[in-house]
């Protein structure tokens, strides 16, 4: 979701500057900074933006640069005589001496200054819409281009975790084996002390055994590894589906390592583990 973009355009003397930043949000948050004479259209840039942007934290700046004027100040010369005519006819009146600094009097005095308002026109605004887009265009580049990169890492880290998956084979049947044996080795121990039903005993193994298979496991986190994958590659904004699916993955990694009772197998699943966390933290920047 992060990005940059900013495009100029000239209108009579003003330069016109648009800029606009992307960062990472849940959803679409726009910000605006607009110099007075085009706050009018703040609704219309929000919509444009929200269009086009989808989702994320967007801060937009349209300004005027200083080699232009967007207001022109100028001396109300009319409302000066008539102060001027007014404070010389109290003088000669009162008897009061007439000021030496006039203007320094005259310029502090109401409406001796006049603003004239430019109104924004439709030639203008056009221009500056081409603008915008040509900024929104930029920062969509930009995060296409930070997509790319986002790609590759998943692509990796998926990848990898299947990897790691498929090197758990070896340790299953050695795990299940070492388990059958160091829980006989223990009853042996005590048969002196203890009378035992061996045919149940060998029930009780086989349902402990099972509930220590991980091949539901293995088979679902297969499954949220080539639907993130898929997802990944088929959908226009993947990047809340891609967070829930990691989520997923998480919750079959986690499963793996509760029933690998083996160190060789937790090795791996803390391995999967890294690269997960590490999907996790970049899934937040996809849209």
């Amino acid at each position: 979701m992060t990005g940059f973009g900013k495009a100029t355009c000239e209108y009579g003397n003003k330069k016109i500057v648009v800029e606009i930043k992307s960062l990472n949000s849940k959803q679409l948050d726009v910000s605006t900074r607009i110099s007075g004479l085009y706050r009018e259209k703040d609704i219309e840039i929000r919509n444009e933006l929200s269009q086009k942007l989808e989702r994320g934290k967007i801060d937009l700046s349209l300004y005027v640069d200083n080699s232009g004027k967007e207001a022109v100040t100028q001396i109300n010369q009319s409302v000066i005589e008539a102060y001027y005519k007014q404070i010389k006819s109290i003088s000669e009146n009162t008897g009061i001496e007439i000021p030496t600094n006039w203007f320094e009097i005259l310029l502090r005095l109401p409406d001796t200054m006049k603003t004239e308002n430019i109104e924004l026109d439709e030639t203008e605004w056009q221009e500056i819409r081409k603008t915008m887009n040509v900024a929104i265009d930029q920062l969509i580049s930009f995060r296409i281009q930070e997509g790319k990169s986002l790609e590759n890492v998943f692509v990796n880290k998926i990848n990898h975790i299947a990897e790691l998956l498929e090197q758990t084979a070896p340790f299953e049947a050695e795990r299940v084996e070492k388990i059958r044996v160091r829980l006989e080795e223990n009853l042996l121990a005590i048969s002196d002390k203890i009378d035992f039903d061996k045919n149940r005993l060998e029930q009780e193994l086989i349902f402990y055994i099972e509930k220590l298979d991980v091949n539901e496991e293995k088979v679902r986190l297969k499954n949220h590894l080539n639907y993130f994958s898929e997802t990944m590659l088929l959908e226009k904004s993947p990047g809340k589906k891609l967070g829930f699916i990691a989520q997923e993955i998480g919750r079959e990694v986690n499963t793996l390592g509760s029933k690998a009772n083996n160190s060789e197998m937790q090795k791996i699943v803390v391995l999967m583990k890294d690269d997960l966390e590490q999907i996790k933290e970049q899934v937040l920047n996809v849209l």
